[in-house]
Parts: structure tokens; sequence; C-alpha cells
């Protein structure tokens, strides 16, 4: 019986592919961040920026939708500052979380 529990659970899981892939990238650093850029681990560049002409200012948010139709759950982040700063945060797993915070 613990066997057939299993396989009705292991059934019922969601294939990755089906994974909600929106975060909500929060500012909370007191810059304006100029660019940012999510590539998933497959990826050997950052692609292009995903707030186009736009800017986050401090104390804003934006929900982003990462689904790139690749599969991939692992992310990495590169937010660009008005001030030249850039933070780079690698392998955020964006199907497990809803939120990502630069403080």
């Amino acid at each position: 019986m613990g066997t057939t529990v299993a396989a009705m659970i292991a059934s019922l899981a969601l294939p990755a592919a089906a994974l909600d892939r929106r975060v909500r990238i929060v500012n909370n650093t007191g810059f304006t961040m100029v660019r940012f850029y999510g590539s998933n681990k497959g990826s050997d560049s950052w692609e292009e920026d995903i707030l186009g002409n736009d800017v986050l200012p401090s104390g804003s948010s934006v929900m982003i939708d990462f689904d790139d139709a690749s599969g991939y759950c692992k992310f990495d982040f590169k937010a660009v500052f008005e001030d030249g700063e850039e933070l780079v945060k690698n392998n955020v797993n964006i199907c497990q979380i809803s939120t990502f915070t630069y403080n």
C-alpha cells in the first residue's frame, strides 16, 4: 500500500515545466536599479536587460516572469545601479521563491 500512495503523490507532483517562475524583484538599496538581468544556468550570457527602458527606484518592486521555456529553475541575477555598482547572485531557485530583495 505504501508504494501505491507514493506513486499517487508522484503523479500529482507538477513537472518542472509547469512551475510558477514569477518572482517579485524588490529594490531596497537606496539607489535606483537601472538594469536587471536574469539568465538560466544553461546560458553563457546575461541576455537582454529585463527592465528595458524602465528603472526600479529604491523602495519599489517589479514582478518578472522568468519562464523562458527552458525548464530551468536555477537562474543567475545581476542588478546594475545608478552609481555603477553591480550585484550578482548566482543559483537563485526561482521555482522555490516568490520574492527576491536587494538590500
